[in-house]
């Protein structure tokens, strides 16, 4: 099932006993959770919701979540976040349980990837538990923009709309801020214009975001502190600066792959989700950083992530607070 249609579904009402949500696109996967939840049980449940975070998570506490009984409601709701980091070993009565399911529960799996996975994504496909959310390529931004505005019942002029992807990019949640801010910029009615877009909508500074990610590569903690300062004063959300950092480390990452592969420069770039221009940046920072780095700087941001949208500390302290990390072992 497209995770536009699961997203759809839940928002009438309806769900399955289990969902398996895979992708990279961390806006649809929340808004799929998000309908998923109040689908099941309203807002606000305590007593009949369980969430667990994959890495050093039971698969066996999980089921045991699952099979009890929902407490004066019909169902429970259990949310595991990366179920790519299960342990193998354990996935087993998890793919049992996918197959036969309690009714009296909607256990929900959310997961980047299942390389390696086969069984349990190959169980979730034939019980039509399946979702993929997956980022969307520059050519469909307008579209997705022109579908979020209608969504939100606001009117966009078409100049707006490509100002809007000009300058955010394939960044959805960004695109999804954006509009909430402009909804509340215009007023109520009023239409959404290129000079509102120029007015409310700062252009992220490309050249700030390859700095920072230049320096962490380097390790070099005082170009990263500045940049990361810099894109801050321009009122940058680091929220929306951790996810750019964390593209362009996807998309030196996905470079790295391309050129082992034996694709020349300019064609690995653009495999790379970038324009042919950028190849030789790319090709460095391919050479500049290693897998292992790349590995521990994408742990780092999901955690700073986490704490972002937990909201329980102030979010330049959490950007700065990883941005640190990444450097660490550099000299200040």
């Amino acid at each position: 099932m497209d995770v536009h249609e699961l997203i759809d579904r839940a928002e009438q009402g309806q769900f399955r006993p289990v969902h398996v949500i895979v992708g990279s696109e961390r806006l649809f996967i929340d808004r799929a959770v998000t309908a998923l939840r109040k689908a099941a049980v309203g807002a606000g449940d305590a007593w009949n919701e369980q969430v667990f975070q994959g890495k050093g998570a039971s698969v066996s506490r999980i089921l045991d979540a699952a099979r009890t009984l929902p407490m004066m409601a019909k169902v429970r709701f259990v949310l595991v976040r990366g179920a790519d980091d299960l342990p193998d070993k354990d996935l087993s009565p998890l793919i049992e349980y996918l197959a036969a399911p309690s009714d009296t529960s909607c256990l929900v799996l959310t997961a980047e990837k299942l390389d390696g996975r086969g069984k349990l994504a190959k169980v979730a496909k034939q019980t039509g538990s399946l979702s993929e959310a997956q980022p969307i390529k520059q050519a469909g931004v307008r579209d997705f923009i022109v579908r979020e505005a209608r969504r939100r019942k606001l009117t966009l002029r078409e100049d707006a709309s490509a100002a809007l992807a000009d300058a955010i990019g394939t960044d959805l949640s960004a695109i999804d801020d954006a509009l909430e801010r402009l909804s509340l910029y215009v007023g109520d009615g009023q239409p959404i214009t290129v000079a509102a877009v120029e007015a409310c909508v700062s252009r992220v500074r490309v050249e700030s975001i390859w700095a920072l990610v230049d320096a962490v590569g380097l390790r070099d903690r005082r170009m990263a502190l500045k940049a990361t300062s810099s894109l801050l004063g321009d009122r940058e959300p680091p929220l929306r600066i951790l996810a750019m950092v964390a593209r362009q480390l996807r998309m030196i990452g996905r470079m790295q792959e391309a050129l082992r592969s034996g694709m020349a420069p300019q064609d690995a770039a653009i495999a790379a989700g970038a324009p042919p221009f950028k190849a030789r940046d790319l090709t460095t920072a391919a050479k500049r950083v290693s897998g292992r780095d790349l590995a521990r700087a994408f742990q780092i941001l999901s955690e700073a992530d986490l704490a972002l949208k937990g909201g329980k500390r102030q979010p330049e302290l959490v950007l700065e607070g990883a941005i640190l990390e990444l450097t660490r072992g550099a000299v200040s």
